[in-house]
C-alpha cells in the first residue's frame, strides 16, 4: 500500500488544471498580439510627425531670423519717398502691440471662440495676479529695450557683421544659466562657446579695418558694436530670467506673453514718448512707414511668439 501512494503532495485536482510555464507563455502571446505589434506600428506613425513638426519649426526659425535682419537692415537704410526715415520707438510699440493682439486671439481660440472664456482668463492671470506681473516686468523691461538696440544697431552695421556680432548671446545665454539656473556645462561646451567669441572677434577686427570703405558715411560702427553686444547681453538675461519663471508654472505660455505684452506696450510707449517726442509731434507717429517696414513689424512680432514655442 504504500508503494502505490503518490509522492507528490499538491492534491489530483490542482495537478490536472496546472500548465507548464513555457504553454502559459504562449497562450497569454496569442491572447495579446495586438498590442505588441501595434506598438511599433504606432511609434513609427508618431515618431516622422514629432521629426517633420521639430524640424519643420527650426527651418521656420532660421528662416524667420535670417529673412527679418535683412527685412530690418534694408528698411534701415532705405528711405520712403519723401527721404523720411521711419522711428524705431514707434516700430518697436506697433510689434509689441501685434504680439499682444495674436496672443488675445490665441487665448480667445483656445477658449472656443467665447468672450466670456477670455474674460475670465484675463482676470484670473492679470487682475488677479498682481505678483505675477510685478515679476514679469524685469523681462518686459528688457525685451523691450532689446529690440529697440537692435533697430540701433542694424542703422550702424551691416547684416553680415550683425548676425555674427548677435550670437554672442549664446554665450549671455550660457553664462546666465550657469548662474541663475545652475545648469552645468562640458569642456567641450565651454570650449565651443569660446571659438565662438573668438570668431566674433575676428569678424569685429576685419570690419573695423574696412570701415573706412563702407558704402555709408552716416553709420558709427562703435554705436552699432555697443548696441548689438548690450543686445546679446539682455537677451541672455531675460531669455532665462522668462525660462525660471515658467519652470513650475501651470500659465500657459500664450498667458505668459499677454502678462508681459501690458508692460512691454507701456514702456514702448513711454520710450516713444520720449526718445522721439519732438519727431512724433513735427511729422506724426507713423512718419517714414511704407509697406516694407509693416513687414518687419509684422515678422518681429510673429518671430518672437516662434522662438517662444520652440
Amino acid at each position: 500500500m504504500s508503494g502505490s501512494l503518490p509522492t507528490d503532495p499538491t492534491p489530483v485536482r490542482q495537478r490536472q488544471h496546472q500548465v507548464p510555464s513555457s504553454s502559459r507563455e504562449e497562450s497569454m502571446k496569442r491572447s495579446t498580439p495586438s498590442s505588441s505589434k501595434n506598438a511599433p506600428i504606432k511609434a513609427s506613425r508618431s515618431n516622422p510627425n514629432a521629426m517633420i513638426i521639430k524640424y519643420g519649426s527650426l527651418l521656420l526659425l532660421v528662416g524667420q531670423m535670417v529673412g527679418l535682419v535683412l527685412l530690418m537692415r534694408y528698411s534701415r537704410t532705405r528711405h520712403t519717398g519723401d527721404g523720411e526715415l521711419y522711428l524705431a520707438s514707434t516700430a518697436v510699440f506697433m510689434m509689441e502691440v501685434m504680439k499682444f493682439c495674436l496672443c488675445l486671439g490665441v487665448v480667445f481660440y483656445q477658449g472656443n471662440c467665447s468672450v466670456t472664456a477670455l474674460r475670465s482668463e484675463l482676470y484670473k492671470h492679470v487682475w488677479a495676479s498682481p505678483y505675477d506681473l510685478i515679476k514679469l516686468c524685469v523681462p518686459s523691461f528688457l525685451y523691450t529695450i532689446q529690440n529697440n538696440l537692435l533697430y540701433l544697431a542694424l542703422t550702424n552695421l551691416d547684416a553680415a557683421s550683425y548676425q555674427v556680432l548677435y550670437q554672442l548671446k549664446i554665450l549671455t545665454t550660457a553664462i546666465f544659466s550657469a548662474t541663475m539656473l545652475g545648469r552645468r556645462f562640458s569642456a567641450t561646451k565651454w570650449a565651443s562657446l569660446v571659438v565662438l567669441t573668438c570668431g566674433v572677434a575676428i569678424v569685429e577686427i576685419s570690419g573695423s579695418s574696412n570701415n573706412d570703405t563702407s558704402e555709408n558715411k552716416d553709420q558709427n560702427r562703435f554705436v552699432g558694436l555697443v548696441a548689438v553686444l548690450s543686445a546679446a547681453c539682455t537677451s541672455g538675461f531675460s531669455g532665462v530670467y522668462f525660462e525660471k519663471i515658467l519652470k513650475g508654472s501651470e500659465v500657459t505660455l500664450w498667458i505668459r506673453n499677454i502678462q508681459m505684452g501690458l508692460f512691454s506696450i507701456a514702456i514702448a510707449l513711454v520710450t516713444a514718448m520720449v526718445q522721439d517726442s519732438a519727431k512724433i509731434s513735427q511729422k506724426g507717429f507713423f512718419v517714414g512707414y511704407s509697406p516694407i517696414v509693416l513687414t518687419v513689424i509684422t515678422v518681429q512680432a510673429v518671430g518672437g511668439l516662434i522662438v517662444a514655442v520652440v
